[in-house]
């Protein structure tokens, strides 16, 4: 997977990810979107052939750090249901 910010200011950021999954993606932008300070979370895959995802993001803080606590939030999660379908083995 290739990350890459396209543009970001105080209020807003751009990122490209290249052979990534859209699904990852969509459970950061469920985290994100708890958050109050967020004003959008959006998520786009540009065109199936490239491979490429969009995200961006706007907010009232620093959106990479709102993207970086919100990715750690829906670890913790997938985590959480990893433990529960263990307990089912």
């Amino acid at each position: 997977m290739n990350v890459e910010l396209i543009n970001s200011n105080s209020n807003e950021a751009n990122v490209s990810i290249k052979d990534g999954d859209i699904g990852i993606l969509y459970l950061i932008q469920h985290e994100l979107l708890k958050n109050k300070e967020i004003d959008f979370a959006g998520v786009i895959m540009k065109h199936p052939s490239t491979n490429e995802i969009w995200m961006r993001v706007n907010t009232k803080k620093n959106p990479i750090s709102q993207i970086s606590a919100s990715t750690d939030s829906a670890i913790a999660v997938v985590n959480d249901l990893k433990k529960l379908v263990n307990n089912f083995k």
